[in-house]
Protein backbone atom coordinates (compact mmCIF):
# COMPACT_ATOMS: atom_id res chain seq x y z
CA UNK A 1 0.00 0.00 0.00
CA UNK A 2 2.64 2.47 1.17
CA UNK A 3 3.94 2.87 -2.73
CA UNK A 4 0.17 4.02 -3.21
CA UNK A 5 -0.41 6.85 -0.51
CA UNK A 6 3.22 8.26 1.19
CA UNK A 7 3.56 12.14 0.66
CA UNK A 8 0.10 12.15 -1.16
CA UNK A 9 -2.65 14.49 0.45
CA UNK A 10 -5.15 12.04 1.66
CA UNK A 11 -8.68 11.86 3.33
CA UNK A 12 -10.11 9.28 6.22
CA UNK A 13 -12.74 7.34 6.63
CA UNK A 14 -12.80 6.48 10.68
CA UNK A 15 -15.53 4.56 12.28
CA UNK A 16 -16.23 6.12 15.72
CA UNK A 17 -17.71 3.00 17.61
CA UNK A 18 -16.83 -0.15 15.98
CA UNK A 19 -20.00 -1.11 14.35
CA UNK A 20 -20.10 1.22 11.14
CA UNK A 21 -22.97 2.92 12.47
CA UNK A 22 -21.03 6.26 12.79
CA UNK A 23 -18.23 6.48 10.45
CA UNK A 24 -17.11 10.13 8.70
CA UNK A 25 -15.23 11.17 6.26
CA UNK A 26 -12.47 13.25 7.87
CA UNK A 27 -9.96 15.38 5.58
CA UNK A 28 -7.90 17.61 8.18
CA UNK A 29 -6.40 17.50 11.14
CA UNK A 30 -8.30 17.09 14.24
CA UNK A 31 -6.84 17.52 17.73
CA UNK A 32 -5.57 14.03 19.27
CA UNK A 33 -4.36 12.68 15.82
CA UNK A 34 -1.10 11.00 15.92
CA UNK A 35 2.05 12.82 14.91
CA UNK A 36 2.63 10.07 12.63
CA UNK A 37 -0.39 11.78 10.53
CA UNK A 38 1.31 14.85 8.93
CA UNK A 39 -0.93 17.96 8.53
CA UNK A 40 -0.08 21.04 7.09
CA UNK A 41 -1.00 23.58 3.69
CA UNK A 42 0.41 23.21 0.49
CA UNK A 43 2.60 25.39 -1.05
CA UNK A 44 2.18 25.27 -4.74
CA UNK A 45 -1.63 24.31 -4.73
CA UNK A 46 -4.16 26.87 -6.92
CA UNK A 47 -7.45 25.75 -5.15
CA UNK A 48 -8.90 26.96 -2.24
CA UNK A 49 -8.10 24.79 0.36
CA UNK A 50 -4.45 24.09 1.29
CA UNK A 51 -4.86 22.16 4.44
CA UNK A 52 -4.12 18.80 3.52
CA UNK A 53 -3.16 15.27 5.75
CA UNK A 54 -0.60 12.70 4.70
CA UNK A 55 1.65 10.17 5.85
CA UNK A 56 5.68 9.78 4.88
CA UNK A 57 6.04 5.91 6.52
CA UNK A 58 5.00 2.66 7.42
CA UNK A 59 4.76 4.61 10.96
CA UNK A 60 1.98 6.85 9.39
CA UNK A 61 -0.33 3.77 8.11
CA UNK A 62 -0.37 2.19 11.00
CA UNK A 63 -1.09 4.71 13.39
CA UNK A 64 -4.09 5.50 10.70
CA UNK A 65 -5.10 1.96 11.75
CA UNK A 66 -5.07 2.84 15.50
CA UNK A 67 -7.50 5.43 15.62
CA UNK A 68 -9.65 3.54 13.67
CA UNK A 69 -9.43 4.40 10.27
CA UNK A 70 -10.92 2.03 7.84
CA UNK A 71 -10.35 3.79 4.87
CA UNK A 72 -7.67 5.95 3.10
CA UNK A 73 -8.59 8.05 0.25
CA UNK A 74 -5.87 9.73 -1.90
CA UNK A 75 -5.23 12.62 -4.16
CA UNK A 76 -4.11 11.54 -7.80
CA UNK A 77 -1.43 13.84 -7.53
CA UNK A 78 2.01 14.51 -4.66
CA UNK A 79 2.02 16.93 -2.28
CA UNK A 80 5.39 18.35 -2.83
CA UNK A 81 3.58 19.08 -6.72
CA UNK A 82 0.05 19.09 -6.28
CA UNK A 83 -1.06 20.97 -9.54
CA UNK A 84 0.62 18.12 -11.65
CA UNK A 85 -1.59 14.66 -10.98
CA UNK A 86 0.44 11.50 -10.99
CA UNK A 87 -2.95 9.40 -12.44
CA UNK A 88 -6.19 9.13 -13.81
CA UNK A 89 -9.44 7.30 -12.16
CA UNK A 90 -12.72 6.13 -13.93
CA UNK A 91 -14.70 4.88 -11.82
CA UNK A 92 -17.18 2.61 -12.59
CA UNK A 93 -20.38 3.36 -10.79
CA UNK A 94 -23.33 1.03 -12.00
CA UNK A 95 -26.99 1.12 -11.22
CA UNK A 96 -27.97 -1.37 -8.82
CA UNK A 97 -29.64 -3.89 -11.28
CA UNK A 98 -26.61 -4.45 -12.94
CA UNK A 99 -24.37 -7.28 -12.51
CA UNK A 100 -20.87 -7.73 -11.56
CA UNK A 101 -20.28 -9.18 -15.10
CA UNK A 102 -21.51 -5.75 -17.55
CA UNK A 103 -19.06 -4.01 -15.07
CA UNK A 104 -16.40 -6.07 -15.83
CA UNK A 105 -17.35 -5.74 -19.37
CA UNK A 106 -17.50 -1.80 -19.31
CA UNK A 107 -13.91 -1.73 -17.42
CA UNK A 108 -12.37 -4.43 -20.41
CA UNK A 109 -14.46 -1.53 -23.17
CA UNK A 110 -12.68 1.20 -21.45
CA UNK A 111 -9.31 -0.55 -21.27
CA UNK A 112 -9.70 -1.39 -24.76
CA UNK A 113 -10.48 2.53 -25.92
CA UNK A 114 -7.67 3.87 -23.51
CA UNK A 115 -5.27 1.30 -25.16
CA UNK A 116 -6.04 2.71 -28.61
CA UNK A 117 -5.02 5.99 -27.52
CA UNK A 118 -2.29 4.57 -26.53
CA UNK A 119 -2.78 4.60 -23.10
CA UNK A 120 -2.17 1.75 -20.56
CA UNK A 121 -4.37 1.08 -17.81
CA UNK A 122 -4.89 -1.51 -14.61
CA UNK A 123 -8.19 -2.43 -12.90
CA UNK A 124 -8.95 -2.15 -9.27
CA UNK A 125 -11.41 -4.21 -7.68
CA UNK A 126 -12.91 -1.59 -5.33
CA UNK A 127 -14.15 -3.44 -2.34
CA UNK A 128 -17.52 -1.80 -3.00
CA UNK A 129 -19.28 -1.83 -6.11
CA UNK A 130 -17.54 -1.39 -8.55
CA UNK A 131 -14.06 -1.01 -10.62
CA UNK A 132 -11.61 1.33 -11.04
CA UNK A 133 -9.45 1.99 -14.12
CA UNK A 134 -6.56 3.35 -13.43
CA UNK A 135 -3.80 4.96 -15.39
CA UNK A 136 -0.34 6.20 -14.44
CA UNK A 137 0.93 9.34 -15.54
CA UNK A 138 4.16 11.03 -16.13
CA UNK A 139 2.64 14.16 -13.87
CA UNK A 140 2.84 16.91 -16.94
CA UNK A 141 -0.28 17.32 -17.83
CA UNK A 142 -2.26 19.46 -15.17
CA UNK A 143 -5.59 18.81 -13.42
CA UNK A 144 -7.69 20.99 -15.43
CA UNK A 145 -6.44 19.41 -18.57
CA UNK A 146 -6.82 15.90 -17.01
CA UNK A 147 -9.77 16.23 -16.26
CA UNK A 148 -11.14 17.81 -19.27
CA UNK A 149 -9.50 14.36 -20.75
CA UNK A 150 -11.99 12.58 -18.41
CA UNK A 151 -14.73 14.35 -19.25
CA UNK A 152 -14.55 13.96 -23.02
CA UNK A 153 -13.49 10.39 -21.64
CA UNK A 154 -16.44 9.86 -20.53
CA UNK A 155 -18.69 11.45 -22.82
CA UNK A 156 -17.02 9.48 -25.85
CA UNK A 157 -18.28 6.11 -23.81
CA UNK A 158 -21.57 7.68 -23.42
CA UNK A 159 -22.13 8.50 -26.96
CA UNK A 160 -20.32 5.37 -28.66
CA UNK A 161 -22.82 3.03 -26.22
CA UNK A 162 -25.59 5.05 -24.85
CA UNK A 163 -27.15 2.34 -23.77
CA UNK A 164 -24.69 1.11 -21.44
CA UNK A 165 -23.22 4.09 -20.34
CA UNK A 166 -23.79 7.70 -18.63
CA UNK A 167 -21.54 10.38 -18.28
CA UNK A 168 -24.38 12.40 -15.99
CA UNK A 169 -24.22 11.31 -12.21
CA UNK A 170 -28.32 11.96 -12.14
CA UNK A 171 -29.36 8.48 -10.63
CA UNK A 172 -32.48 8.77 -12.81
CA UNK A 173 -30.54 8.91 -16.15
CA UNK A 174 -28.15 6.07 -14.52
CA UNK A 175 -31.07 3.82 -14.39
CA UNK A 176 -29.84 0.13 -16.81
CA UNK A 177 -26.34 2.27 -17.21
CA UNK A 178 -23.16 2.69 -15.82
CA UNK A 179 -22.09 6.51 -14.76
CA UNK A 180 -18.28 6.36 -15.90
CA UNK A 181 -17.69 8.69 -12.86
CA UNK A 182 -14.60 10.91 -14.32
CA UNK A 183 -15.21 13.48 -11.57
CA UNK A 184 -12.32 11.98 -9.08
CA UNK A 185 -9.75 13.59 -11.36
CA UNK A 186 -10.18 16.50 -10.08
CA UNK A 187 -7.97 18.86 -7.87
CA UNK A 188 -8.64 17.95 -4.24
CA UNK A 189 -10.45 15.03 -5.15
CA UNK A 190 -9.87 11.57 -4.00
CA UNK A 191 -10.21 7.77 -4.55
CA UNK A 192 -9.81 4.85 -2.92
CA UNK A 193 -6.27 3.91 -2.37
CA UNK A 194 -4.90 0.50 -3.59
CA UNK A 195 -5.18 -2.07 -0.80
CA UNK A 196 -6.86 0.31 1.55
CA UNK A 197 -9.88 -1.74 3.78
CA UNK A 198 -13.46 -0.40 2.86
CA UNK A 199 -15.88 0.59 5.80
CA UNK A 200 -18.82 -2.26 4.55
CA UNK A 201 -19.38 -5.66 6.29
CA UNK A 202 -16.97 -8.35 5.76
CA UNK A 203 -14.03 -6.22 6.26
CA UNK A 204 -13.56 -5.69 2.29
CA UNK A 205 -10.65 -4.32 0.58
CA UNK A 206 -9.65 -2.45 -2.94
CA UNK A 207 -7.39 -5.08 -4.35
CA UNK A 208 -5.46 -4.70 -7.53
CA UNK A 209 -5.44 -6.95 -9.67
CA UNK A 210 -4.60 -7.91 -13.38
CA UNK A 211 -6.94 -8.23 -16.55
CA UNK A 212 -6.38 -11.75 -16.41
CA UNK A 213 -7.58 -11.94 -13.12
CA UNK A 214 -10.57 -9.89 -13.44
CA UNK A 215 -12.47 -11.93 -15.85
CA UNK A 216 -12.50 -15.26 -12.95
CA UNK A 217 -13.44 -12.51 -10.09
CA UNK A 218 -17.47 -12.39 -9.25
CA UNK A 219 -17.37 -9.17 -7.24
CA UNK A 220 -16.37 -6.05 -6.27
CA UNK A 221 -16.34 -7.34 -3.34
CA UNK A 222 -14.18 -10.57 -3.99
CA UNK A 223 -11.43 -9.96 -1.25
CA UNK A 224 -11.35 -9.83 2.55
CA UNK A 225 -8.75 -8.32 4.96
CA UNK A 226 -7.34 -11.97 5.33
CA UNK A 227 -7.25 -12.95 1.27
CA UNK A 228 -5.93 -9.79 0.33
CA UNK A 229 -3.49 -10.31 2.85
CA UNK A 230 -2.21 -13.54 1.19
CA UNK A 231 -2.08 -11.78 -2.41
CA UNK A 232 0.53 -9.40 -0.35
CA UNK A 233 2.88 -12.80 -1.01
CA UNK A 234 2.51 -12.91 -4.55
CA UNK A 235 3.83 -11.51 -7.88
CA UNK A 236 2.54 -7.86 -8.10
CA UNK A 237 -0.44 -7.43 -10.23
CA UNK A 238 0.43 -4.69 -11.25
CA UNK A 239 3.95 -4.77 -12.22
CA UNK A 240 4.78 -2.24 -14.44
CA UNK A 241 2.36 0.33 -13.34
CA UNK A 242 4.99 2.53 -11.33
CA UNK A 243 7.57 2.96 -14.53
CA UNK A 244 4.76 3.30 -16.98
CA UNK A 245 6.00 6.54 -18.93
CA UNK A 246 3.11 7.91 -20.51
CA UNK A 247 1.48 11.40 -20.48
CA UNK A 248 -1.74 12.96 -21.27
CA UNK A 249 -1.08 15.63 -24.45
CA UNK A 250 -3.32 18.30 -25.99
CA UNK A 251 -3.21 16.37 -28.92
CA UNK A 252 -4.86 13.42 -27.00
CA UNK A 253 -7.57 15.78 -25.43
CA UNK A 254 -8.17 17.30 -28.87
CA UNK A 255 -8.68 13.26 -30.59
CA UNK A 256 -11.12 12.13 -27.73
CA UNK A 257 -13.27 15.74 -28.18
CA UNK A 258 -13.67 15.43 -31.66
CA UNK A 259 -14.88 11.96 -31.61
Amino acid sequence: MLPHIVGRPLSLVTDTNNDLTRTFFQKHQLAGMPEAIRAGELQKLSGKDARVLWIENLAGLIAGVQINTLEFHVWGSDRQEPDLPHRMVFDIDPDDGLSFKDVKQAAIDIRDVLGVLGLQSWPLVSGGKGIHVVVPLVPKANWDEVKDFCHAFAELMARTDPHRFVANMSKVRRTGRMFLDYLRNSQGATAICPWSTRAHPGGTVAVPVSWDELSELDSARSFDIFSAAARGELADPWSGYFVEDQSLTNRLIELVKSH
